[in-house]
């Protein structure tokens, strides 16, 4: 007669190798799923090692067969048709999953921090998540079924992870729409509108992050101007407990202070970062972004870079890097990477917004939103977010979707010229004509040799804007829109503003700071 012991144990290692027998499949890949069209998809998943899987997809005439390593890993490149739907994807191993209503459209990822976060509808109690401005308006028109949405959940790990945390796939409707990333969904819904195809959004995003963040350790170790982020995050938790105990403190007398005193303008105290802040540096990259490849995507829109803005001339190299890593960690190495320029606000620094600037003019496949004309000086979420999507969709649509004569961009500054105590600038993107909207060109400075800047006068004709001040006899430098909260209104025929520039390259308050 067996012991029962022995029957405990005999069924629990059946069960173990039942579980070890059935295949699974990442997150991403559940129903309602939008897959890259018209290219070869990766698709993914896990089962015993040396089973074999067997996949069919609704488009395809024959299935696919791998083997899984001796992991337990399998990974299969799937042929796509064109745009349509809705397919079945099947998996079959030792046992059969199927996933339902998927569509063959673009794919694109959407990552950054609160402003790309920021949802259409008002998050009660989030501080942060007012709801964008034309929220009553948006949604009951958003009837796109085709526009589909994957929110990666918040979470931070030491090492690459397999898989995410958690997330699904959501199809917009007037109902679903509230807690889509308003940038994206904006953006989905022009380029949905220019195409008629599917869009998937995969939304890995999270408030208060720097790039460091979602940047590959090993880039910000072999990088001698990246390593103090790590030397200062490894300093920082080792005193993380006192140095929280005193956060506390300091918290409790600000609120106090707060309390009494309302108009009280001091910053609040910063919360130390730990072990599982979601600002400590990699550790978002290896929970959420990581484990998306190789999950085949058209491209990239991001908003980030007010959590950098003390560092913004370092952030010249760190975003250039974490580009190139996303495009590594996907084998794409022309991966389009559209990004938002921040926003006018008290706490940003023109700085950062030059680091955004040379990013597109020297990262191959980039392109850069301008919202100086959409932001606003005490709120770092401007609530105009239909501005943001329409500008980043500019770039899709003109480079990726063949509408190449779309304007992408407003003026860029290309050169100067000095002429009779007067400087003579020229742009390129001045699609349509330099326009001067509602008046005189404002936030023009210009300085002389001794580096003083100073208001200037600024004109247009034809082609070129001439600046000069009766100040700066002898000018030999000119910056536009330089500082935390311009208000510049400066366009072109197009509409697109004028990216904030310098002439010069004299040293700036965060060169030097890692």
């Amino acid at each position: 007669m067996l012991h029962r012991p022995f029957l405990l144990a005999a069924a629990a290692l059946l069960l173990s190798r039942t579980a070890q027998a059935n295949i699974t499949l990442p997150k991403l890949l559940t129903d309602h799923l939008v897959l890259q069209q018209k290219t070869t998809v990766a698709l993914w998943g896990w089962a015993d090692p040396g089973e074999q899987v067997t996949v069919r997809a609704g488009w395809a005439k024959k299935p696919v067969q791998v083997t899984a390593d001796a992991q337990g890993s399998w990974q299969v490149r799937l042929p796509t048709a064109k745009a349509g739907g809705p397919y079945t994807l099947t998996f079959q191993g030792k046992n059969q999953l199927t996933v339902q209503d998927v569509l063959l459209g673009e794919v694109w990822l959407c990552g950054g921090q609160s402003n790309m976060v920021f949802p259409i509808s008002k998050r009660p109690n989030s501080g942060s998540y007012s709801g964008v401005v034309n929220e009553a308006e948006v949604k009951p028109r958003a009837n796109y079924p085709q526009i589909r949405m994957f929110t990666v959940a918040n979470k931070t790990a030491d090492e690459p992870q397999r898989d995410v945390p958690g997330g699904q796939w959501t199809a917009c409707s007037p109902e679903t729409v509230g807690e889509f990333s308003a940038v994206a969904y904006f953006f989905a819904q022009e380029v949905y509108e220019q195409t008629k195809v599917p869009i998937g959004l995969i939304n890995a995003t999270w408030g208060g992050t720097p790039a460091e963040s979602w940047t590959r350790r090993e880039v910000l170790e072999n990088d001698a101007d990246f390593r103090p982020i790590l030397e200062r995050y490894e300093r920082g938790l080792s005193t993380y407990e006192q140095d929280y105990a005193a956060y506390k403190a300091a918290q409790q007398l600000y609120k106090e202070e707060k309390a009494a005193n309302p108009q009280l303008r001091r910053a609040a105290p910063k919360e130390p970062v730990g072990a599982t802040s979601n600002k400590s540096p990699y550790k978002n990259y290896n929970a959420m972004i990581h484990p998306l490849a190789p999950y085949t995507l058209r491209g990239v829109i991001w908003y980030q870079g007010e959590n950098n803005a003390d560092r913004g001339y370092q952030y010249r190299r760190l975003f250039p890097a974490l580009i190139s890593s996303w495009r590594q960690e996907w084998g794409q190495p022309a991966l389009p990477f559209y990004f938002v320029q921040i926003a006018p606000h008290r706490s940003a620094r023109p700085e950062l917004r030059e680091a955004q600037l040379l990013t597109m003019q020297t990262v191959p496949h980039t392109g850069m939103a301008v919202i100086t004309d959409a932001g606003d000086s005490l709120d770092i979420h401007p609530r105009n977010k239909q501005v943001v999507g329409h500008r980043l969709a500019q770039w899709a649509l003109a480079n990726e979707y063949g509408q190449r004569k779309r304007p992408t961009s407003g003026p860029i500054y290309e050169a100067m010229q000095v002429e009779n105590g007067r400087v003579r600038l020229r742009f390129q993107h001045s699609d349509g004509g330099l326009v001067a909207q509602g008046g005189a060109l404002r936030e023009f400075t210009v300085a002389g040799p001794d580096s003083l800047f100073r208001p200037a006068q600024a004109r247009i004709e034809g082609k070129e804007v001439v600046v000069w001040s009766e100040e700066v006899p002898q000018p030999v430098a000119v910056r536009f829109a330089w500082k935390p909260t311009p208000f510049p209104n400066f366009y072109n025929g197009a509409g697109l503003p004028a990216s904030p520039f310098r002439t010069d390259q004299w040293r700036t308050p965060s060169q030097g700071k890692r």
